[in-house]
């Protein structure tokens, strides 16, 4: 097989498997069901997505892994977590992560 044609057989093949598991769940709407655990536990996935995206943004500085009040970025996001546990407030939340965050970035 030439390079083209393994390059567009790669790309239906990926083409799809991306319809088939994105769109599956439109396709069969409501003769698939999935077992209640199974969406319970789907409930958390954007959570978890975001926490997955942060963490390393959070733990990091400068390529090393610092976990220690010398980190600006996890000391404010815990601070920030912190308010939001007391207060419930996004705006509140967003507004003490980042005074402490340019507070802590200034003065370390």
């Amino acid at each position: 097989m030439s390079e083209a044609g393994a390059v567009w057989l790669a790309i239906v093949g990926v083409s799809l498997t991306t319809l088939v598991t994105r769109g599956g769940f439109v396709l069969f709407g409501a003769r698939l069901r999935l077992p209640l655990v199974i969406e319970r536990a789907l409930a958390y996935a954007p959570a978890c997505a975001l926490a997955a995206i942060m963490a390393p943004d959070l733990a990091y500085v400068h390529g090393t892994l610092l976990l220690t009040g010398a980190n600006p970025r996890l000391v404010a996001a815990l601070a920030a977590a912190a308010v939001f546990a007391v207060s419930r407030s996004m705006v509140a939340t967003i507004v003490a992560g980042m005074l402490l965050y340019t507070g802590l970035r200034l003065w370390l």
